[in-house]
């Protein structure tokens, strides 16, 4: 818990005890605040502003305890709960989009609901999109995040996860540094989730049809294909584009179902070898 001008802020509905001693009203129910930081009542969370470097979290807790893969060992696991950093930032094509106190984009799932808040990322799941967790009575810095938008939400496992807007949030495995956004559109389900917990991405210039050739720039000596969203959709003829014609944003993966390695694409691409995508088309993202 926090100190600041002689006062200790403690849980909903108790009182705050003044240094001199002696009692003052209940404190409300909803926030307890101090000039330093404000008091999650439902599980005693302290929502500091700035980031965790700014306010001189210790090395090696919270986001920066967590190994690359998202997962914590046993020997990590209790300082990995003593915080979590969420900041609005930029991520790849994403913008603005939540990321964590080691720039790793955070995600929302959208077989998840919001209201009531409720994960269904579980097993399996979990391990692929590891759920941001903290502890009861741990830190959350905020920056660029209204903390009325942050909430928590009781897992399965008793874990605690935080939502934004009412989604539960995640990390994508695959992503391994600042910057990588390889979990957004995965399935057509998993997007990057914005400071207030829309879907990132979702305000830019999106294609809704695409075709793509055999042959590069747009050649027709070759077959070609087109397609359409919304969503994600496989290809009849996977692993043969060479080029493409779009208006807008879409996503291009290697495998079906939205899966594998990713490609963003905006408008035509003439030639996708340059871009490292030639022959690999399997499904295309639409949204």
């Amino acid at each position: 818990m926090g100190r600041k001008s002689g006062f200790v802020v403690i849980a909903a509905g108790m009182l705050v005890l003044s240094a001199c001693g002696g009692t003052t009203e209940p404190v409300s129910t909803e926030v307890a605040a101090t000039d330093e930081y404000t008091v999650d009542t439902q599980g005693d969370a302290s929502f500091l502003a700035g980031t965790a470097k700014a306010n001189n979290a210790a090395e090696g807790t919270g986001d920066w305890a967590k190994g690359q893969d998202g997962t914590v060992n046993s020997a990590r696991a209790e300082s990995s709960s003593r915080w979590v950093e969420l900041t609005a930032g930029k991520a790849g094509a994403l913008d603005p989009v939540v990321v964590n106190g080691a720039g790793l984009t955070l995600y929302r799932f959208d077989k998840d609901s919001a209201a009531p808040s409720k994960s269904v990322c579980v097993g399996e799941c979990a391990k692929q999109w590891p759920p941001v967790t903290v502890a009861k009575r741990g830190k959350v810095f905020v920056s660029g995040v209204q903390q009325s938008a942050v909430g928590f939400v009781t897992r399965d496992d008793g874990s605690r996860q935080v939502t934004i807007g009412g989604w539960p949030v995640y990390r994508f495995a695959k992503d391994t540094k600042a910057g990588d956004t390889n979990g957004q559109g995965v399935g057509g389900t998993w997007f990057g989730v914005t400071p207030t917990g829309t879907k990132a991405g979702a305000q830019s210039a999106k294609a809704t049809s695409v075709v793509l050739f055999d042959e590069p720039r747009f050649s027709e000596n070759g077959a070609a294909e087109g397609t359409a969203g919304p969503g994600c959709k496989n290809l009849a003829r996977p692993r043969n584009a060479s080029s493409l014609t779009a208006q807008g944003s879409l996503k291009l993966w290697s495998e079906k179902d939205c899966e594998g390695k990713s490609l963003v694409v905006t408008g035509d691409v003439p030639d996708l070898a340059a871009l490292g995508f030639d022959n690999s088309a399997t499904s295309v993202f639409f949204g």
